[in-house]
């Protein structure tokens, strides 16, 4: 899958073969909405859609389409991330009981 070859795609994607480009990231689309929602390929889905904002082969129009695909993309791709793991109530008891690190004044 494209997943694997992704890095090295983009090294040489910028200013060669901006239709591959499209046809690749349309296909990973299509594969998005197929299957059920896979965190790794929406991010993909992002990294192809940058990428693409930034091929000047594209005009001004393509581009503009998918820096905003890929913005709305990104935003798909920070909601499937997981949330960080809460504290628990031991961890919270002892960073409030830790001693405080004495305040430096400011230099003037």
């Amino acid at each position: 899958m494209a997943i694997d070859h992704t890095d090295s795609m983009f090294s040489s994607a910028k200013g060669q073969q901006p239709a591959l480009m499209l046809s690749a990231v349309l296909h990973l689309m299509s594969h998005y909405h197929a299957g059920s929602p896979c965190a790794k390929l929406a991010a993909v889905i992002e990294r192809h859609l940058q990428v693409l904002s930034g091929v000047p082969d594209l005009g001004p129009v393509l581009q503009a389409t998918c820096q905003q695909l890929s913005q709305q993309w990104a935003a798909l791709v920070a909601q499937h991330r997981p949330a960080p793991p809460r504290a628990t109530l031991l961890a919270r008891l002892a960073r409030l009981l830790s001693p405080k690190r004495p305040v430096s004044p400011l230099p003037q």
